[in-house]
């Protein structure tokens, strides 16, 4: 097969999971070296990642590319500059719906789209999410009334309850809503709002075929991409989502095993 774009994932992927999350961690000199030779081979190089549009440019831009940019899970899709290519806000009924069962549980509830988050209390979670967002987290008691439309809300709990409240959500909403079942966040998006899609519409826009796509990610939000690319490969520590999408595993007794598979191509 000829591999004429690669998809990365940021955090757990180009980024190892156990990195300082400030935000200001980037991708190792192998990573860094791999895909400056991949661009001058003439393969595009795409990041999609969960982080919010300032914080993914930031990582884009160490490596060099100028390639557009998946960001929020593919909530949207932007040029290097910030310029919006695409867009998937969630209908604000179902937010509604979905933030009206975060205060029945008392849980802390955010609404955010690319360039603004919005949590209801203070907590570690959207602290640590704007860090790597390269934004600054808003604070207040109903964020819904913050003056713009989400891409997306979500219901922060903890390890033990956030497999429930993905269950009550998925049971409620059905298809009518893409939801991502992450360690202790439970995100709501459109349906339409997924790396997958996303990747699909920057590749119609490069003129690049399905078949000619390499994808890697290591989470939940990645199993849309995974799945969708030519060939998905999960890093070796991913979530069951993304290890079920992927067609290979990154592992072995390599103590780099992605820039290895970016050195081969």
């Amino acid at each position: 097969m000829g591999v004429k774009l690669v998809a990365l994932d940021i955090d757990g992927t180009i980024i190892p999971p156990n990195a300082a999350g400030d935000g200001t961690q980037m991708p190792g000199p192998r990573t860094r070296a791999a895909v400056m030779r991949l661009r001058a081979n003439g393969v595009a190089v795409v990041l999609a990642s969960g982080r919010m549009f300032p914080g993914a440019a930031s990582v884009a831009r160490y490596l060099g590319l100028e390639t557009p940019i998946i960001c929020q899970q593919g909530c949207s899709v932007h040029r290097i500059d910030g310029q919006m290519l695409h867009s998937f806000p969630i209908a604000r009924r179902a937010a509604m719906e979905v933030i009206g069962y975060a205060r029945e549980i008392d849980r802390v509830y955010e609404w955010f789209d690319p360039l603004r988050y919005v949590a209801s209390r203070p907590n570690p979670s959207s602290d640590e999410y704007g860090r790597v967002s390269g934004i600054l987290p808003e604070y207040r008691p109903d964020p819904e009334n913050s003056g713009f439309e989400p891409t997306g809300v979500g219901i922060i709990s903890s390890e033990s309850e956030a497999n429930a409240i993905h269950r009550t959500l998925a049971g409620r909403h059905g298809e009518s809503l893409h939801i991502l079942d992450f360690p202790a966040v439970t995100v709501a998006v459109a349906p339409e709002a997924n790396k997958g899609h996303a990747l699909s519409l920057v590749c119609a826009d490069l003129g690049i075929g399905r078949h000619e796509t390499i994808a890697v990610g290591d989470s939940v939000n990645d199993a849309a991409m995974l799945a969708w690319a030519g060939r998905g490969f999960a890093m070796a520590h991913s979530d069951r989502y993304a290890l079920d999408a992927a067609d290979e595993v990154l592992g072995g007794d390599s103590a780099d095993p992605l820039a290895d598979l970016l050195d081969a191509l």
